[in-house]
């Protein structure tokens, strides 16, 4: 059983027990959260497709941890114009394990 979520602005397929990183989200280490905005749910073959969403649907996940992604560079050039920009930023990130799939 698996079920397409948008968590964060994201959409994500989600198995249980799986773990994912998403954007950081509200929420202490070991609290649990529950995602009801589920677009599709594949029940061994059985296809739910939700317009937008499907209706009594819901993922249950619980918050591991809260850390920062690698460090991505942006570095920006113009040949000949002497114009050289460096800048980078590390993206805060939560990691959540699923628990359950209703629906």
């Amino acid at each position: 059983m698996y079920a397409i979520v948008e968590i964060a602005g994201q959409q994500f397929k989600v198995e249980k027990d799986r773990k994912l990183y998403v954007h950081r989200l509200e929420g202490e280490e070991g609290s649990s959260l529950s995602f009801d905005k589920i677009l599709l749910v594949d029940n061994d073959g059985q296809v739910k497709v939700g317009t937008p969403v499907v209706e009594g649907a819901q993922v249950k996940a619980k918050i591991l941890r809260h850390l920062k992604d690698d460090k991505v560079i942006v570095f920006k050039k113009k040949r000949r114009k002497g114009y050289k920009v460096k800048n980078g930023h590390r993206q805060y990130l939560t990691q959540i394990a699923i628990e359950e799939i209703v629906g």
